[in-house]
């Protein structure tokens, strides 16, 4: 049986084209999730974090403007503010994801993909 195969994906993104790319090299027709469009929502979130083994903040990307617009920077910040944070502004998530297996990984670089398939 194939490995479902999830991406939070931004087509915009080079890296988050090339991981697609690689999945898609290795024969896998991932499920693509556009979370510019349809943002995860907060327990999507959480499982994310948990299987990629991060806090809220280290899967954001703190050099997008609407980090420092939000004060997110501001360690007196709970989880649960930063993830709601997240989803209200989903570009703030790093990109792209990947699930597969049970685990997921980030695509930086595009190739830390294999190491979950």
């Amino acid at each position: 049986m194939a490995a479902t195969v999830t991406i939070y994906h931004n087509p915009r993104c080079s890296k988050s084209r090339q991981t697609l790319e690689i999945l898609e090299g290795e024969g896998l027709t991932p499920t693509i999730v556009k979370y510019l469009d349809t943002p995860p929502d907060t327990a999507t979130l959480n499982q994310l974090l948990e299987l990629l083994g991060l806090e809220p903040r280290e899967l954001m990307r703190q050099g997008e403007a609407e980090y420092t617009e939000l004060n997110l920077a501001d360690p007196t910040l709970s989880r649960e503010q930063l993830i709601a944070a997240m989803v209200q502004n989903p570009r703030l998530i790093e990109r792209p994801v990947v699930v597969a297996n049970g685990k997921a990984v980030i695509g930086r670089p595009p190739q830390k993909v294999l190491d979950i398939l």
